[in-house]
Parts: C-alpha cells; structure tokens; sequence
C-alpha cells in the first residue's frame, strides 16, 4: 500500500514510474504532466514520432479522453477489458500531443493487474506508459528487467512476472472494419465472436500499419545478441548458441519469449536460435509472437 502511495507522489511531481500490467512493465507518467511524459522518452531514449499508449482504470476514464466512442468500441470494451487491447480513439482536449505524437487519436488500455489499476484509481490520473526498456530493446517482463535495463534510479513498483508476456493487440475502428495495428495474443476470431451480437452486416478484422499505433517499425524487441528463426526441429545447438524450442501453446510462448531473450543475453550467449514449427504460420494465435521474432530478427 506504502508503495502506490509513493507511485503517487512521484507521479504528481512530474516523474516517471515502473508499472506491472499483464503484457510487459510500463514506463508510466501522468497525461497531465508534461516533464513527466518528457522523461518517459528521455529516459527510453524513444522518438518523439512514436506515440505512446495511456492506461486507464476503466471504460468511463477512457471515453473521458475520447471524443467520439462509438458501439463497436464499446462493445469491445466491454469485452477485452481489462486486458490485453488497446483501443484507438479520436482523442479530446485532455490528450497532449506528445502523447499521440501529434495524431488526431490515442490509443486507450484498461490492463489486467489490481496494482496498476489500483494506482490508476486512486491518484485518478490516466497514465501514459510506453515499456519500460531502451527503445528497440527486448520488453521487461519482471520488474528485475526494468532496473536493469533503466537503472535503480527509477521507481518500480514490483507486480511479479507478466503473465502474457507480449504487448497488447491494437485496434482501430473505421466504420465495421476491426484494424489491427499490431498483434498480440487477441485473435481476429475473437474479435469477431464478441461483436457477433451487433449483427454487423459488413464487418471484417484486418491486419494494417498506421503510424498512429507503436510498435510498427521494422526493427524491435531485440535483444544484444542476434536472434534467428530456423523451422528445422531437429536443429542442434553450435557453440555459444542459446536454442529454443517454441512449446505448443502459444500462451507459454508469448509468456516465455522476452524472459528466454533476456535470459541468453545474461548468460552470454552469442546468438539465440528460435526453432519454429511451420504449421505455427497459419495459427492466428502465434501472429504476435511471429511479429515480436521477425521484428527482433532483423
């Protein structure tokens, strides 16, 4: 309890905070504050072209930052939320541009961890919160990660380990069209079977690129040693080879990734070799995880 309280004094003061979700820890810093948000990409190293995703402790607080909140947004809302999407909105006055990257609209998140929500309700303040890594690193997915990547001098409260381990999905909504911006563990199956009662006409999920959404650069979530992918199973590990065998459930795989990443990286590895069976390749389940390989791969 102590520690949301001091989160809550050093957010107010202008400062930037460790936060646990689901996905990965955030960098958090009030939407009020303009220092704070400055040091959340001073401190990642992050450009400013990269927008950054606000959390909230519930529906209403994100449609306090919105300008239009329409149904379908709603609707999924209500069903993903708190979890694992983010939610792209035409924002309000409320929003910096700084947050958005000067984008017309902000991404919106409701994450699935009581102290992060806890934190959010009780100084009720929206928290931008980027992941609290040097840009382009591999994500922390335990607060351990955070200090080591951002130094001690950075305030972390500690959540435990991540337990989806990926980012979060994010959506758009343009007229019945689901976009998705970046995958995560939320599939197009189950975006459509949670607005089936809407009886859409023209609905369809998309995968798209837009700048308004991070994560879309070619490169990211790489380690310090080179990762590649190889689909051949049987493949031996080398000398000073970390070899991985994805599981078969691609929830301990998404759960497991950055942990193994950075668990290579410690042990002084000089390169880690992902063996990925090639039927993953048309599992709507694995689309995040091949996204964060193929990004860090490069």
């Amino acid at each position: 309890m102590n520690e949301i309280y001091k989160a809550i004094g050093l957010l107010r003061s202008g400062e930037v905070v460790g936060i646990p979700t689901e996905t990965v820890y955030g960098l958090g810093a009030s939407i009020y504050s303009e220092s704070g948000l400055n040091k959340i990409f001073h401190t990642k190293e992050r450009p400013f072209f990269n927008p950054l995703i606000v959390h909230v402790s519930d529906i209403e607080m994100a449609k306090s930052l919105a300008s239009d909140w329409c149904e379908i947004r709603e609707t999924l809302a209500q069903a993903f939320w708190p979890g694992p999407m983010t939610i792209i909105a035409p924002k309000n006055e409320k929003v910096s541009d700084l947050i958005t990257a000067a984008h017309s609209t902000v991404g919106l998140r409701c994450p699935n961890n009581e102290i992060t929500l806890e934190l959010i309700k009780k100084s009720n303040l929206p928290l931008a919160a980027p992941s609290a890594n040097k840009f382009k690193r591999v994500s922390p997915v335990a607060a351990t990660h955070v200090k080591e990547e951002l130094g001690e001098d950075v305030f972390v409260l500690d959540g435990g380990e991540c337990q989806v381990g990926i980012e979060s999905t994010i959506i758009d909504v343009v007229g019945e069209t689901i976009k998705i911006y970046r995958p995560g563990t939320i599939t197009p199956e189950e975006i459509k079977k949670s607005l089936n009662h809407l009886n859409l006409k023209n609905l369809s999920v998309e995968f798209f690129s837009s700048p308004v959404a991070p994560g879309q650069l070619k490169e990211h979530y790489k380690p310090k040693i080179p990762v590649v992918v190889k689909n051949d199973l049987t493949y031996k590990a080398q000398s000073g080879e970390f070899v991985w065998l994805m599981e078969e459930d691609p929830y301990l795989v998404a759960r497991n990734l950055y942990a193994n990443f950075r668990k290579a990286e410690k042990e002084i590895f000089s390169k880690i070799i992902v063996l990925v069976d090639e039927k993953y390749t048309n599992d709507d389940r694995y689309v995040g995880i091949l996204n964060r390989l193929e990004k860090a791969a490069k």
